[in-house]
């Protein structure tokens, strides 16, 4: 298994060196980016605050599933083999480098099926670990409306997704009506 946090520090670092030359100039140094991504001991009591979002809003989301996974794994220069349980559902089970838990947050998911892009099992696994985890999930999936649909208006009734959005937000609370 890759070791995620080394990943992730390493990714830091680069970014600490690629910018250090204009974070030096600023009031808020390199160091307090790799403090804020848990690598260091918390410093104030703003580093000990949560920075788990209240919720999610996936939208054509990929690489999700297992299958999309797998097809990562087999691209560019560094191959890696995808560990999973020898039962997963080959089609329906979730990414295992996915974390999904009851602290995950409520999920608003949404897809058109005629996505070639994203497939429409990223948005069904997906959904599937959430249900099982306990995490409160929405989902539509809509026949048409291709990949990056975005907010532009179309023909399709998949345009209205925005509203949805704002309903769902406060059915779990997060505005009011």
């Amino acid at each position: 298994m890759r070791d995620l946090k080394k990943q992730e520090r390493t990714a830091i670092e680069a970014v600490a060196r690629r910018f250090s030359a204009t974070w030096e100039k600023s009031s808020d140094p390199p160091d307090a980016y790799i403090r804020v991504a848990g690598l260091y001991p918390a410093v104030d009591a703003a580093d000990k605050e949560s920075c788990r979002p209240d919720f999610a809003v996936a939208i054509y989301p990929g690489h999700l599933s297992l299958p999309a996974a797998e097809r990562d794994a087999k691209q560019g220069a560094k191959k890696f083999v995808v560990r999973h349980p020898p039962n997963a559902d080959k089609e329906l089970a979730v990414n295992p480098e996915v974390p999904v838990t009851s602290q995950t947050p409520p999920t608003f998911l949404l897809q058109a099926e005629d996505d070639h892009v994203d497939n429409v099992n990223d948005s069904l696994a997906y959904y599937i670990a959430l249900k099982n985890a306990g995490v409160p999930v929405e989902m539509h999936l809509y026949a048409q409306g291709g990949h990056a649909f975005g907010l532009r208006r179309t023909k399709f009734p998949i345009t209205g997704w925005p509203q949805l959005v704002e309903t769902w937000l406060g059915t779990i609370g997060m505005i009011s009506d």
